[in-house]
């Protein structure tokens, strides 16, 4: 049965608030002189605050509940989400927020890939040839590294956008599953993995717990739950097409707070990937018009 048309735009607006959210990461990642694990520890205790927040207003004790009860595809999302989490900010202090927002770039056609070998969901051959010339962007990013802070920074930024793709994948599948609960699991779950390797948490001062509280409720706490939201309503591929907006994003906050200049070779890169996302966009369009 198609799709309602004004469920679509409902899916599309969610996820394009969830990509303007996720794009202030670097800003407030360069603002904190802490190591990654201090600030994932920080963050994730507040956004998933927030979220429970979020739960318990809107679904009462219903909200609640489902972080006991969402069951095994509740626990995949965890899962997925928080190794997103733990590899998304040591990958912004390896390498240049250009790279990883690039790399990012690439992840609405691994999501539809990922969709259609696990459920069937049908790829037009459009978006695969647009995905092949966004990995020859990423692959111009990869052969910029010139230390091994960048080779590590990359790889990082690529198990980031694996986990993101299929967790993409499986809110779109299990579509009848509240996510949002497990959104507020994998926060708690960060935390508690990066506790061990958190070595600044002494250093924290109460200016830097109001960044980390901005940071955790704005970018991680609305971001991911608007995703959750409107994954369910989009097409995988479509989800992360338009979540890709925030890689254009992610090094504007940054040259406007910090002056920080991407490379050449990233641009180049950056602007194979986007010129790719919008080529698939716009040859959507026209397949739709004309249906």
């Amino acid at each position: 049965m198609p799709q309602p048309h004004s469920e679509r735009r409902v899916g599309i607006a969610l996820v394009i608030a969830a990509a303007v959210a996720w794009s202030t990461a670097p800003f407030f990642t360069r603002l904190l002189p802490f190591d990654p694990w201090t600030i994932l520890f920080w963050r994730g205790l507040f956004g998933g605050g927030l979220i429970m927040v979020f739960l318990a207003i809107t679904q009462g004790r219903g909200g609640l509940h489902d972080l006991v009860t969402m069951g095994t595809s509740g626990w995949l999302v965890t899962a997925l989400s928080t190794l997103a989490m733990v590899t998304f900010i040591p990958a912004l202090q390896m390498t240049d927020v250009t790279n990883v927002a690039v790399i990012i770039a690439s992840q609405p056609f691994v999501a539809a890939a990922l969709a259609f070998i696990w459920f069937r969901e049908a790829a037009r051959w459009q978006t695969l040839l647009a995905s092949l010339v966004a990995f020859g962007g990423v692959a111009i990013i990869v052969g910029s590294a010139h230390a091994a802070a960048d080779v590590k920074g990359i790889g990082l930024a690529c198990v980031m956008v694996l986990a993101i793709s299929a967790m993409t994948a499986a809110i779109r599948r299990y579509r009848q599953t509240s996510m949002v609960a497990a959104a507020a699991l994998s926060n708690f779950l960060g935390s508690l993995v990066s506790l061990p390797f958190a070595h600044d948490i002494a250093r924290v001062t109460a200016p830097d717990i109001s960044i980390l509280a901005m940071f955790g409720f704005f970018q991680v706490a609305l971001g991911l739950t608007l995703f959750a939201l409107g994954s369910r309503l989009l097409p995988s591929g479509q989800t992360s097409l338009i979540a890709t907006l925030e890689t254009p994003l992610m090094p504007f906050w940054v040259w406007l707070a910090f002056s920080e200049v991407p490379s050449w070779r990233a641009l180049i890169g950056g602007a194979l990937v986007m010129g790719a996302v919008v080529a698939d966009i716009v040859s959507g369009d026209r397949i739709h018009a004309n249906a």
